[in-house]
């Protein structure tokens, strides 16, 4: 097996960065989820309820985060570390400690998106808080996450995308691409839906290794394109998912894998590498 593809999602629900190299840490690939949208109640907000969120590209500059939209010039803000005033911001069950980002960030959304996104601020994590990573799957172990919805990787595979894709072929339908389960790491060379029965994947020379710990539960966002935000089929590839039962013991539809950092920290992955 070997990886295939890396990718990195600066602000959640917004477009991924596709990458030939990231640094490991035990939160995720480097900048991965590190901002994400509240509402005015200060709750998460992503393309489960704003699918247009899926029109905003993203690119990390030396110093930069931008933002592009068609509708607008380019919004770039500092990566340098934000100090000073905090507020707490919800995302699921959890309470977060984040960094307001300037107000002229949602006045770009709204000049980006229109009305549906005025009362949208960007957050930022804050650098001291850890947010801890549900321990029911951990095995006695501890983690922690920025942004994500909950784990600090997302590992797919492209043959468990093809054979979903084989599926939804049988049915007439369209193939997905794998942008729609925004993966961080996608592997080549493993038998279809062999992730769910992976404990573990060690880099070259065992530089690193991670700890694959829960199946991941699909939502609405698999059926949105993650380019143009339209919705082509609102019920797939969801419920070809549900009727494939790759995971028979759990509720809902499941494709890929929630997985954690067990070693390397600081460590260097690249598409390319072979795992084991």
């Amino acid at each position: 097996m070997n990886i295939s593809q890396l990718n990195v999602y600066p602000v959640k629900s917004l477009q991924g960065i596709a990458l030939k190299q990231s640094r490991l840490h035990g939160q995720g690939l480097a900048w991965d989820r590190r901002w994400m949208l509240v509402d005015i109640r200060q709750r998460f907000v992503t393309q489960r309820q704003l699918p247009a969120l899926a029109t905003i590209g993203v690119s990390l500059l030396e110093d930069h985060l931008r933002l592009e939209h068609p509708r607008m010039a380019p919004l770039e803000i500092a990566l340098a570390p934000r100090e000073g005033k905090l507020r707490i911001v919800s995302i699921w069950d959890d309470h977060c400690k984040a960094h307001p980002e300037s107000d002229d960030v949602s006045r770009w959304l709204v000049g980006a998106l229109g009305e549906q996104a005025q009362g949208l601020t960007l957050v930022r994590f804050a650098e001291e808080f850890k947010r801890p990573v549900e321990a029911e799957f951990l095995a006695g172990r501890e983690a922690d996450t920025h942004f994500t919805d909950g784990y600090p990787f997302l590992v797919t595979t492209t043959a468990s995308l093809a054979a979903l894709n084989i599926a939804l072929a049988d049915k007439g339908m369209a193939p997905v691409p794998m942008n729609r389960f925004r993966a961080n790491i996608v592997v080549e060379g493993a038998a279809p839906w062999e992730e769910d029965a992976l404990a573990t994947l060690s880099g070259p020379h065992g530089r690193y290794r991670l700890g694959l710990s829960k199946p991941c539960q699909r939502c609405k966002i698999t059926t949105i394109d993650q380019q143009t935000a339209e919705i082509p089929v609102p019920t797939e590839p969801l419920k070809t998912l549900l009727e494939l039962n790759t995971q028979s013991t759990l509720k809902g539809a499941h494709f890929g894998r929630n997985a954690t950092l067990l070693e390397g920290e600081g460590e260097v992955i690249r598409v390319g590498d072979t795992l084991s």
